[in-house]
């Protein structure tokens, strides 16, 4: 028996109110929703957990006999991770240090000779001034008779013979003066190349041990025992998964009221929607994502179409939640930003630089060692005086020796005119 059309018609107009009545309820809840919840946040789930990728190169030529760090092996910092051969660096390290030892026992040689040449331009002085006197003597004494002129001519021969070997002095301790002269044996430019020479072969050395910059885990590696690798060659990569924050990329439309400081809340997919962690706007990027792309839109060249542009949000996360819930960067996440909270300025930005990844002292002690070295090797070749210090012929002495030798040579050539 066929049912009666009103039936049919009384039976629909139930599911239609039956439809509508729960359509009614859901735009209620939502619109309740949204009134009391969702129009205090904002949500996107085009945000990403980021962090710092350090990456290990090389910083020196060399043959790698040993890689002691693999793939997700957590190093700690200053760790030894690839060996190169070093021979080729220890041989020119060993050339630089001759090279130091022989310039510093060269100086040696020229500041004696400086001296030799202190006392012989005295020496000379001496002389001249004894046979200017002699020939004083001589003119005053030829008057009377006791003395003959071949004697007083004689006399003045050797006085001009003795001027010529003073000036000759002279010129000789000028010119190892102008090398050697306001320096030591351990300050002079000489010394200063050779030691600066081998203190770049010895940073050169022990750039042959290649360490990690900061704590992680490792990532990516490259290098292979039997590569030839050269300064800045990648190897391979140091993750720190202790300082990790989100990268969130938001409509421009949604950020009016994002601002530095406010909270957030993060749902990271590897542990679904019933765990989150705690974070807090850190800044806002200063462009957009387009604005750098490897290659940026040209806006200008006609084919022009308007895409609401994304902006990149910085959200640090908690420490302890990521202690107790470990992340990897990369990872998928929902990010919603608290925008009811105040904040602070969009201008303004709460990162900071001070994690352990921002700064490495692995290379801290190499110059003071090497510094260190170079001052051995030239303590080491310092050749010990031969001469009282007494007889030392200092600065202010040599200029004095200079200035009698002068005063000596016109002596004689007022007493020769």
């Amino acid at each position: 028996m066929k049912n009666h059309p009103k039936i049919i018609r009384a039976r629909r107009n139930r599911r239609l109110s039956l439809v509508a009545l729960l359509s009614l309820s859901s735009a209620l809840a939502y619109a309740g929703y949204w009134w009391f919840h969702a129009r205090f946040w904002v949500v996107t789930d085009n945000a990403f957990v980021t962090g710092n990728l350090i990456p290990v190169e090389a910083d020196a030529s060399g043959v790698v006999i040993q890689v002691l760090a693999e793939e997700t092996q957590y190093v700690n910092k200053g760790d030894l991770l690839v060996r190169l051969d070093g021979h080729r660096a220890q041989a020119a390290l060993g050339q630089r240090a001759a090279e130091l030892g022989r310039t510093v026992r060269g100086l040696g040689a020229q500041f004696a000779t400086r001296q030799q040449l202190c006392q012989k331009l005295a020496a000379r002085s001496a002389q001249l001034a004894r046979i200017r006197h002699d020939v004083l003597r001589f003119r005053q004494a030829i008057a009377s008779g006791s003395v003959s002129e071949q004697v007083l001519q004689n006399a003045q021969d050797q006085m001009m013979t003795l001027t010529a070997e003073q000036k000759e002095a002279q010129a000789e301790f000028t010119a190892i003066e102008a090398r050697i002269g306001g320096t030591s044996r351990t300050e002079h430019p000489e010394v200063e190349a050779a030691k600066h020479q081998f203190v770049n072969a010895y940073l050169e050395f022990a750039r042959q041990r290649i360490r990690a910059p900061a704590s992680g885990h490792v990532a990516l590696r490259k290098v292979q025992v039997g590569d030839r690798v050269h300064p800045g060659d990648p190897l391979m990569m140091v993750v720190p998964r202790d300082h990790l924050w989100v990268e969130a990329n938001l409509r421009e439309t949604e950020m009016e009221k994002v601002r530095p400081g406010q909270s957030a809340q993060v749902v990271v997919d590897l542990y679904g929607k019933q765990q989150s962690l705690r974070g807090k706007v850190e800044g806002l990027h200063p462009g957009t994502g387009s604005v750098f792309a490897l290659l940026p839109p040209d806006n200008a060249s006609g084919n022009f179409i308007h895409i609401v542009q994304r902006v990149p949000v910085r959200i640090a996360l908690n420490p302890e939640d990521i202690q107790q819930q470990p992340l990897r960067p990369g990872l998928s996440t929902v990010t919603s930003i608290h925008i009811e909270e105040p904040g602070q300025s969009q201008d303004t930005s709460l990162a900071s630089a001070t994690a352990q990844e921002y700064q490495t002292d692995i290379f801290a002690d190499e110059l003071d060692a090497a510094a260190s070295r170079a001052k051995e090797i030239i303590t080491e070749n310092l050749a010990p005086r031969t001469y009282p210090l007494e007889q030392s012929c200092s600065p202010d002495e040599s200029n004095a020796v200079s200035f009698h030798a002068g005063q000596a040579s016109r002596s004689a050539q007022e007493v020769l005119d």
